[in-house]
């Protein structure tokens, strides 16, 4: 993509960039400095009918950066919760909301679910003729900036519903990939090229109006590619909603024109989206928590110094029992890292059907649906490994953990499958394949030598092993219970006049 990928060039490739599994968990994260486990938000996302928010105790990027003088707008995809108006974005330290409060709607009618969900600050939005969301939101995002009065500091948080589905494009984005035989990746991929062009419309008016010499762009992802529908984290393991560095290790790029003492070159060091709060409020002349589970990170990118962080929490989810670690090179994973636990490659084969790209949003959640549940099977299975005594995983658990000898040919046959036929079949091979991939309770890794999660070294290295979960132990010990409320009918848009609205907690 010509835009991004010059700005990403000439700025600092971030290599090692870390985020949640899915959407809610990361906005959380990146709005707050925090870990999700300890806001309560580990279980995964906000639902439409959930009464379940950002905690209103913990300070926004935006409300930190109001302190010294910014002017603030938010744009896009919120899904950080909407039932009561102080959890949506101008009671969140936003002056301007354009966007919805979901997690996915159609492009182009802005409804889900039998509701409409489009807002302009607090006003119900229609748009007018040009309806595709990722063109509203970068012609929005320019609007901004022509209107703004350069004598205040801007920030705009601008959340693209692109690339998360239903996919949809215009025809303009898609016929760019015709050579792309799948529909599928054919559309995903006009997706992104409609991003990368509201991207441009937003540079064009910074540079009209003079922003550039005093900038900083950050662009990264809530999750990894959803392997089921469109994405690829090839050669990475694992897909969206998952633990594996697939569904968690996300492109990430900063630029700026002027306050980069080093730039046109890729970082290593570990990043994770409670990096930005401290990172761009740092910046700003502000200052953040000393709680805050995230680290300034400016001068390690402006300057190429080593990173301060060292170890970071993928997750820690006490309901599903699963959770996973960094510390230096190692990974710990414990319970099931997720559903889709293999390695899936690009869909370059036409579709033998096209349900993902039909079903769109609907389709996505019931994957993610079926996905938690198969976690939550397999880690009822066996309860024994969670936390009880870490010693007990050198001579118990570790022993039988699932080897890499024995899973090898699991993870043949995914390829096996989508060499074998004319057509891509990929989810009819997650639905064979990864069942069998779910039984690993314990598994330690190398990233830095094994950045594919190949070689499950456990049972080989005991001593590091009881390290980590000794270390897990202990950040399990700052935990807090995660807040998973039950649907409310209360939400249903029919109550609001057919509008997804604030109003019913």
């Amino acid at each position: 993509m010509p835009t991004l990928d010059k700005l990403a060039r000439k700025g600092v490739i971030l290599n090692s960039s870390y985020t949640q599994p899915t959407c809610s968990p990361s906005r959380g994260a990146i709005m707050t400095g925090y870990y999700p486990y300890h806001m309560g938000m580990q279980k995964g996302i906000v639902g439409r009918y959930q009464p379940k928010n950002l905690p209103l105790d913990k300070e926004t990027m935006a409300e930190a950066l109001k302190k010294e003088g910014y002017a603030t707008h938010f744009i896009g995809k919120w899904h950080l919760g909407f039932c009561h108006w102080n959890h949506t974005p101008t009671y969140r330290g936003f002056d301007s909301f354009y966007g919805f409060y979901s997690g996915a709607q159609d492009y182009y009618t802005h409804t889900s679910y039998g509701g409409h969900d489009f807002r302009f600050n607090k006003s119900v939005h229609y748009p007018g003729e040009d309806k595709y969301s990722t063109t509203l939101f970068g012609r929005r995002a320019a609007e901004i900036v022509s209107e703004h009065n350069s004598s205040k500091p801007l920030f705009m948080f601008v959340s693209f519903q692109g690339v998360h589905t239903p996919l949809q494009v215009p025809l303009k984005f898609s016929n760019r990939f015709k050579h792309i035989k799948n529909k599928s990746r054919m559309l995903y991929s006009g997706m992104i090229a409609a991003v990368d062009d509201a991207v441009d419309r937003m540079l064009k008016a910074l540079r009209a109006h003079k922003f550039m010499e005093n900038l900083v762009i950050v662009f990264t992802s809530d999750n990894g590619g959803a392997s089921y529908v469109a994405g690829s984290n090839w050669p990475l393991r694992g897909s969206k909603a998952t633990l594996w560095e697939g569904g968690t290790r996300v492109p990430t790029f900063v630029y700026s024109k002027t306050l980069l003492q080093k730039h046109g070159y890729v970082h290593d060091g570990l990043v994770h989206s409670t990096d930005w709060m401290p990172t761009l409020v740092g910046l700003a002349g502000g200052q953040t928590s000393p709680f805050l589970d995230g680290k300034n990170q400016w001068l390690a990118f402006s300057k190429g110094w080593l990173s301060p962080r060292t170890e970071f929490v993928y997750n820690i989810d006490e309901l599903k029992r699963s959770a996973a670690i960094r510390v230096g090179d190692y990974k710990l994973i414990v319970g099931s890292p997720g559903r889709y636990s293999n390695w899936y490659p690009v869909r370059t084969k036409p579709s033998c059907n096209t349900r993902g790209a039909k079903g769109g949003y609907i389709f996505e959640e019931k994957q993610l649906e079926k996905a938690r549940k198969a976690e939550m099977k397999a880690n009822q299975a066996d309860k024994a490994w969670w936390f009880s005594s870490p010693v007990k995983y050198i001579g118990g658990v570790a022993r039988v953990a699932y080897q890499a000898a024995r899973g090898n040919r699991a993870f043949r046959l995914i390829n096996d499958w989508y060499q074998n036929y004319g057509c891509d079949r990929l989810d009819e091979a997650i639905e064979k394949e990864d069942p069998k991939l779910l039984k690993a309770k314990v598994q330690l890794f190398n990233i830095r030598e094994d950045p594919y999660e190949k070689h499950d070294i456990a049972k080989r290295r005991p001593v590091i092993l009881k390290k980590m979960m000794r270390k897990l132990k202990a950040f399990k010990t700052t935990l807090v219970p995660s807040y998973n409320p039950p649907a409310s009918k209360l939400a249903n848009p029919k109550n609001f006049d057919g509008i997804w609205s604030p109003g019913w907690c």
